[in-house]
């Protein structure tokens, strides 16, 4: 008989290997740190992840992260009644947020059309955008999606059924990251980049 790990052992790992980036080899390195250092404190994550499942769910405005009905952004009254910006996933949130530039609102759909894997409208918050707008009357509608051929498309139906609101509609520009070279950019990068210049 080949000698194994105990099966509580086998478990974690097959846990473990559930999560994105972990495959057998790290599952189990992770698993022996956890059980094997006191720094793991494996008592203390368990009831942190325990704690979070329980306790957090998507504000019920733009879908981010909260432990309440709405988040801490849609509850600020100085953000009522400013720019909207729309965004594939609620993670994409924070970093504009970061950026310190943008003092509007977010919209997170949920992900981004995709018929190969039968994703439509209706599988992303499209229509809980148009019940808000319906309800609240944001100054502009900034689209601020993937430039891949999803996030294309999610655009341009996003732009056909919001234009006849009325409202203001942007887009994030898109071209060189910074720091980044010309010789590293692809074609459509440097298209987008050329095509968006602005004066100096």
């Amino acid at each position: 008989m080949a000698l194994d790990y105990p099966a509580p052992f086998a478990r974690l790992v097959r846990e473990l290997r559930r999560l994105p980036g972990f495959g057998p080899r790290s599952a189990e390195r992770c698993a022996l740190w956890l059980l094997g250092h006191k720094e793991a404190k494996p008592t203390q994550l368990a009831e942190a992840l325990v704690d979070a499942a329980a306790t957090i769910r998507p504000c019920l405005r733009c879908g981010f992260f909260s432990t309440t009905g709405l988040c801490e952004l849609c509850n600020l009254p100085a953000r009522q009644g400013r720019e909207l910006c729309i965004v594939e996933h609620s993670t994409d949130i924070l970093p504009l947020e970061r950026s310190g530039v943008f003092q509007g609102l977010y919209h997170a759909l949920g992900g981004r059309l995709a018929p190969l894997d039968h994703i439509g409208p209706d599988q992303l918050r499209i229509p809980a955008l148009l019940e808000r707008l319906r309800h609240e009357h944001p100054t502009e509608l900034i689209l601020a999606l993937s430039a891949d051929v999803e996030g294309e498309a999610t655009t341009q139906y996003l732009l056909e059924i919001l234009h006849p609101l009325g409202i203001p509609l942007t887009r994030i520009a898109h071209g060189l990251p910074a720091g980044g070279g010309l010789e590293h950019a692809d074609q459509l990068t440097l298209q987008r980049a050329l095509t968006g210049r602005r004066a100096l």
